[in-house]
């Protein structure tokens, strides 16, 4: 959930290279392997079973960005020199980056619900008749929700879960 205080994409040439660097499934799978603990482009690319040298373009972009903070390097296999990498965070500070980065957040949420165990699913749906304070009202309670579990640690011992969540008008149902 984006702060209600970040001003959304104003055509900057910052928010602009930032949404290009969101506008792709595989980047978003990528912050999310990396936000609890540093991984390596080759770990990266085994657990999206993907081609380590298109996964490094991605990670390097998201680096670049800012969105991926290099960690200390370390030694893999055969004595490899290996550089682990962390999600920032940034995204979640990020604003409104347009439609192309907003269908990229659904994209990866079909993807990675595509992946989970269907017994850790919990879905919901709502239609809801509000007026401009009760949708304002809203976008606070649940930011703040989230802002919430954000801050908090990871629970020794705990299991991963993520969530999306999108509030939007239900244009099918606006009265004419």
């Amino acid at each position: 959930m984006v702060d209600d205080d970040t001003p959304p994409v104003d055509g900057g040439s910052d928010a602009d290279a930032d949404a290009r660097a969101l506008a792709s499934v595989v980047r978003w799978r990528i912050l999310r392997l990396c936000l609890d603990e540093p991984l390596t482009n080759r770990e990266i690319a085994a657990r999206l079973r993907r081609d380590p040298g298109t996964t490094y373009h991605h990670v390097r972009t998201l680096a670049e960005r800012g969105f991926l903070q290099a960690q200390p390097e370390r030694r893999g296999q055969r004595n490899a020199r290996e550089v682990p990498y962390l999600a920032t965070r940034k995204t979640w500070h990020a604003g409104n980056l347009g439609p192309l980065v907003d269908r990229m957040l659904v994209e990866t949420f079909l993807e990675e619900l595509g992946e989970a165990d269907p017994a850790t699913v919990d879905l919901g749906r709502l239609g809801v008749v509000l007026d401009d304070d009760g949708r304002e009202e809203l976008g606070r309670r649940v930011s703040e929700l989230l802002n919430d579990f954000a801050q908090r640690p990871p629970a020794p011992g705990g299991r991963p879960y993520s969530i999306f969540l999108a509030i939007h008008e239900d244009a099918a149902r606006r009265r004419t």
